[in-house]
């Protein structure tokens, strides 16, 4: 009888139909196969099965992008098509220095900086790290000092290594020896001998577009072990090398994001001057007159080779567009592509909003160091990106915003088992910082999620029996002074409505719209936002409130504004802000307002970040599970629903007002403003209200 259920790929199913099979046999009948020796022998048969029939599983796997699991099969099915994964990239800074030549007995024209190393870090993180410039740099030396400002240093092991072309090996390969190697830094050069004097450079190509047959270009792929093989050309998609032709590579051998941050660096590069600015053989060392090195940009960008599943996310994603930028998802797969440098890439079409805008698809980048991307590289990508765009869709690169989330945590403690209040507090905050620098939350579309946020806080130590957790979330508004402005605060998510569902519409049901202080025009003292929510509970006025006592508010200016629950936005009727409370650099408004789900999510180009500065952390002893307390009479309560002060940030009363930069407040007395400032005069308000209705 021979085998048929091939289904069987359990250890015991197998070894089941073995003895089925062997029983169906007349020289086996009722054979005792448990007490046999033959019984080792079908375990080993099963076993030789077993192991067959996981491999060939296995195998199977790895043919195909979604199940493969081994970076180099992932690799080779992306290779395929012609999704080429981004490599490590190294960290880089911007620095600049001076060489004084006046020590010099004969004054140069020109001071080259020679491509390799350049510097080095201070001890960072245990390490220090070498910085290198991947190119010579001149300078001419005027009034006997040369200056080198702005200068991009790259950290990693610079390496040189040569390739002899040889024309009778049809299978030569130009492989480069070395893994963890950053592909932007790769400079490439080519002689027509070993011995020859000149060379030509060579350019990285990603594609075949704009490539002729005498196009110098190269082509790198990954190939196993994470290492980087170079292809030239086939004399019709660029030139062809022929023997004895030697190509000299450089590149770096990085550290990745392991060196970010470093801001301390100490000069360590080759310096060559030279009489003549047009002829830099005839060139001398220099060593002395060397400034210290002046940090303009801290060390940023360092990242980990792209992990496998980012490579079946865009490699497929990248292979559908077709080159093409048809969909919104389209530009978020082009966009990382065309700038290594995004973090994070959100798109949507213009038909997405309200009132739509047909025809327009918004783009918004984070990038890798800092929040925001300057005009000229946005110009340059609309420039790029409207290489892939259809005809008639127009690409809008926009600023990202932030929504900050808030929690405040309550984490009761076994105190039979914790050392401290202090002890859970410390440890809490260091998972929620943790969390706080994942990508649970640092992306668009990104999603707070709230029990996940619940279970790190309840993992974080033995001792935590619980935890109440309430949110907020928040948006920061950057007011132009001193002109009139609407403004508008896109939340993306429903707001909560205090008392929902209790007590009359016609009773006080706000306030759900919390704000920091300022001054406006018209109005004498510190104002805050505040709403009252319509008949509807789906839409609310804005008012201007001012605080008679921290618990206590009164509304000086009404309608000045509508808040809509259900979408989560907050308008603003024209405002003369004058000044703020709070200020980061420049003048800044925060208002927040309780999530109606607890559940955050970053809605187009919102960009979700936890802010630690405002996440509150609080240990409290539970009685109960200590046997403390078991009929829990003194047992703490806890508020699982935000609420707190009437306002945000410094508390002032409706006779203090915000003072310019060098005050400190000021007293109104009769409509006369009297100032504590030693810098600034105050002067009556006597301004109409800025508000309208």
């Amino acid at each position: 009888m021979p085998l048929v259920n091939f289904s069987d790929l359990d250890f015991d199913q197998i070894k089941t139909s073995i003895k089925d099979y062997l029983r169906s046999n007349s020289n086996f009948t009722d054979y005792d196969f448990e007490g046999s020796n033959l019984s080792t022998i079908i375990d080993v048969l099963a076993y030789n099965t077993y192991i067959t029939s996981y491999n060939a599983n296995m195998l199977s796997n790895e043919v195909f992008i979604d199940s493969a699991t081994l970076r180099e099969n992932v690799v080779s099915l992306a290779r395929n098509i012609g999704y080429v994964p981004r490599s490590r990239r190294a960290s880089k800074a911007n620095v600049s220095f001076f060489v004084n030549t006046s020590g010099l007995s004969s004054q140069p024209e020109v001071i080259t900086l020679n491509k390799g190393p350049m510097a080095t870090s201070e001890i960072f993180g245990g390490n220090s790290y070498t910085f290198n410039v991947l190119d010579d740099i001149t300078v001419i030396v005027n009034d006997k000092v040369a200056n080198f400002d702005n200068i991009a240093i790259v950290q990693g092991t610079y390496i040189n290594t040569t390739f002899t072309v040889d024309s009778f090996d049809p299978n030569q390969r130009f492989i480069l020896p070395n893994a963890n190697i950053d592909t932007a830094t790769i400079r490439v050069s080519v002689k027509p001998s070993s011995g020859s004097q000149i060379s030509r450079k060579y350019t990285q190509s990603d594609s075949l577009f704009n490539v002729t047959p005498s196009s110098p270009v190269y082509w790198v792929q990954e190939i196993e072990d994470e290492r980087y093989e170079l292809i030239f050309g086939d004399g019709v998609y660029g030139i062809k090398l022929e023997s004895p032709s030697t190509i000299e590579v450089s590149y770096l051998v990085t550290n990745g994001p392991l060196a970010n941050g470093n801001s301390t660096f100490s000069f360590i590069g080759k310096l060559t001057t030279s009489r003549n600015a047009a002829d830099l053989r005839f060139s001398t060392a220099i060593t002395g007159g060397i400034s210290p090195v002046t940090v303009n940009t801290i060390a940023f960008g360092g990242q980990e080779v792209e992990s496998v599943s980012s490579i079946k996310k865009y490699s497929t994603r990248i292979y559908a567009s077709q080159n093409r930028a048809v969909t919104a998802s389209d530009y978020e797969a082009i966009i990382p592509t065309i700038y290594p440098e995004a973090e994070s890439v959100a798109a949507f079409g213009g038909e997405e909003l309200d009132p739509p805008q047909f025809g327009k698809v918004f783009i918004t980048i984070k990038p890798i160091n800092g929040a925001f991307l300057s005009s000229s590289i946005k110009q340059n990508l609309i420039s790029d990106v409207k290489k892939y765009s259809v005809a008639g869709i127009i690409p809008k690169i926009i600023d990202l915003k932030y929504l900050y989330v808030e929690p405040t945590v309550n984490a009761y403690y076994n105190s039979n088992i914790a050392k401290s209040a202090s002890s859970v507090t410390d440890v809490v905050t260091r998972n929620i910082e943790r969390f706080a620098d994942s990508e649970e939350v640092n992306k668009f579309g990104a999603r707070f999620k709230y029990s996940k946020f619940l279970k790190i806080i309840d993992d974080s130590a033995d001792s935590i029996t619980s935890n109440i957790t309430s949110v907020e979330m928040r948006r920061d508004l950057r007011p132009v002074l001193n002109s009139f402005a609407e403004y508008e605060l896109c939340f993306g998510n429903r707001f909560y409505i205090k008392n929902h569902g209790h007590g009359t519409h016609g009773g006080q049901i706000g306030y759900n719209i919390k704000s920091s202080g300022f001054s406006v025009s018209g109005i004498v003292g510190t104002v805050y936002l505040a709403d009252f929510p319509n008949s509807d509970l789906q839409t609310g006025v804005v008012n201007l409130i001012q605080l008679d006592s921290p618990t206590q508010a009164r509304v000086v200016k009404s309608n000045c504004g509508m808040v809509d629950y259900i979408k989560g936005e907050v308008k603003l009727s024209p405002l003369m802000i004058t000044s703020t409370t709070m200020n980061e650099g420049f003048p800044l408004i925060q208002v927040s307002a309780v999530p109606y789900s607890n559940d955050v999510i970053g809605l187009q180009d919102l960009y979700i970040q936890l802010d630690m500065r405002y996440t509150t952390v609080t240990s409290k002893p539970d009685n109960i599970s200590s046997g403390n307390d078991i009929s829990g009479s003194n047992y703490i309560v806890s508020p699982s629903f935000a609420n707190g002060s009437l306002v945000r940030g410094p508390v002032l009363l409706a006779n203090e007002i915000v003072g310019p930069p060098g005050t400190v407040s000021a007293t109104a007395v009769n409509n006369t403003i009297t100032s504590t400032s030693t810098a600034t005069t105050r002067t009556t308000y006597t301004a109409p209200c800025s508000c309208q209705k």
